[in-house]
């Protein structure tokens, strides 16, 4: 019942005018530019991330957990009314929302898609109100080697990340942990890999590298793959009829449960609980011949699937600080910006501020389903922005982005470079998530490493001598296992609905 005191202290701060206006702007922004084919959750938080820098923590992080949903509701829009998923966790609505869409029901399909999303992104956030301060509460007691072990079940996410190449992943791991030996030592403080440079001193800023690796990278994808704006035909009435309200309440139940479930999963990523809740719903129809032909509980349960695992992902994220796709390794970085460590002490050390935001989660998704019903008709329409009016704003917003954290043109040169390597990682395949984990996670790890043979007078064995520390390790190799299942059974059902491999991370 503390949980709940706490949560209503939180709702006292997120219903201030300034929050509420965060939770919408983001709820907006996110579907706007979930919508676009070409720009995705974690480019759209990448962007926007040093600009929030000019607000408080709490509005900052606000306004990119809005983005963040409302992206993973936007995406939903072109999926159904384009068959153009945005992201491989969109792929099964294509399967049945695009047929309804050509039978003059996207109108009803993109309903039941902001329903769904609601539903089961309310559920998510309840689970996240209960679950996330036990766990953070049993994870007080740890000490430097669970901290280390922690950080190893972390990097296992690297597993579900890596895209088609556990190698690639692994190597690219490697990069970001290399990139964040640059400047002083978390351990000692000692100057390492500086090369007598001043401006490698302080090591690398983090913004100006994700920019460079997810902004301004979209940015020269784009004009690549020449964006096209498309044509989208009448979509009908948003509200769906009473029939299929009663075919989907199921399905939206059992795909929210899949996702929660799978969310709690460090590395889960949404595409894995999408195309599972998908062949559940498959399966436990009567009349399973219609899926693939404009079923709409097929639109129901993936759209359900994918907001509950991302509201789950909050859990490991707030309690352990281990993000589980590469939208919330973005928010993790932001989360570390502003001076707050997400983990065990997040929520004894800023507990105001994880309620506020665990409460503006409520705030941002109701707003959705509000705002995101009759505004259907306009974000159709936005869709056919031309790529070469939006590719110019992202590259200033990137340079202003790049430039403020510490006024160092050194920076804006450090996300063009990363940027150029942004685009050569994308165009032969190696994955940038990784990079960053490893960038974030690297350091914590050396220093825990250190101190932990420090206490041991430099015994190995202090790692499996310890309950926790060993529990730990152990549910990394079980995680581990279970992901390369998942990631095999994910990626067949992928080939056999697009009929091409793709990268399933994120």
């Amino acid at each position: 019942m503390e949980a709940v005191g706490m949560l209503f202290s939180g709702f006292t701060e997120a219903l201030t005018p300034l929050n509420v206006m965060m939770a919408l702007i983001g709820a907006l922004v996110g579907t706007l530019v979930g919508m676009l084919p070409g720009l995705g959750p974690t480019s759209a938080i990448a962007i926007l991330l040093p600009l929030t820098t000019v607000l408080g923590p709490i509005q900052g992080i606000i306004m990119l957990a809005g983005i963040y949903y409302g992206a993973m509701y936007g995406g939903s829009t072109t999926a159904i009314l384009l068959n153009i998923p945005g992201e491989v966790s969109s792929v099964p609505t294509c399967l049945d929302g695009y047929p309804l869409a050509k039978q003059g029901r996207g109108g009803p399909a993109l309903g039941i898609s902001a329903i769904a999303s609601f539903s089961a992104g309310t559920l998510g956030v309840i689970g996240l109100v209960f679950f996330a301060p036990i766990l953070a509460d049993q994870a007080l007691k740890f000490g430097p080697p669970e901290y280390f072990a922690l950080m190893i079940l972390a990097l296992t996410v690297i597993v579900n990340l890596a895209g088609n190449s556990i190698i690639k992943g692994l190597m690219m791991g490697m990069f970001g942990y290399f990139l964040a030996m640059v400047g002083m030592g978390p351990a000692g403080g000692q100057l390492r890999f500086n090369y007598g440079i001043d401006a490698l001193s302080p090591g690398f800023d983090m913004i100006s590298i994700i920019i460079g690796l997810f902004a301004i990278t979209e940015v020269l994808k784009g004009f690549e793959e020449k964006h096209a704006a498309v044509a989208v035909d009448s979509i009908g009435s948003v509200y769906p009829s009473l029939s299929d309200l009663r075919k989907s309440s199921k399905a939206i139940f059992r795909g929210g449960f899949v996702g929660f479930l799978l969310g709690l999963l460090p590395g889960c990523s949404t595409a894995v609980s999408t195309f599972l809740s998908y062949d559940l719903e498959k399966k436990m129809s009567k009349t399973p011949e219609r899926f693939g032909k404009g079923a709409i509980e097929g639109v129901a349960a993936p759209e359900a699937a994918n907001n509950a695992t991302s509201s789950a992902g909050f859990i490991p994220l707030f309690a352990l600080g281990i993000p589980g796709s590469p939208p919330l390794a973005i928010l993790l970085a932001g989360l570390m910006i502003y001076g707050l460590q997400p983990g065990p002490v997040l929520f004894e050390q800023s507990g105001s501020f994880v309620w506020t935001v665990i409460a503006s989660m409520f705030v941002g998704n109701f707003m959705l389903l509000i705002l995101n019903l009759p505004l259907v008709g306009l974000w159709a329409r936005l869709t056919q922005i031309p790529y070469g009016v939006i590719a110019p704003i992202i590259l200033t917003l990137s340079f202003i982005g790049a430039y403020t954290v510490r006024n160092s043109m050194f920076d804006v040169f450090v996300s063009l470079v990363f940027g150029v390597l942004g685009y050569l990682f994308h165009k032969y395949r190696w994955p940038v998530i990784p990079l960053i984990l490893c960038f974030i996670l690297g350091p914590m790890l050396e220093q825990s490493f250190v101190q932990s043979l420090s206490i041991s007078g430099g015994k190995f064995s202090i790692f499996l001598e310890r309950p926790i520390s060993l529990s730990i390790l152990i549910l990394s190799a079980i995680l581990l296992f279970v992901s390369l299942v998942l990631i095999r059974r994910t990626k067949l059902r992928v080939k056999e609905a697009i009929g091409a491999e793709v990268d399933i991370a994120g």
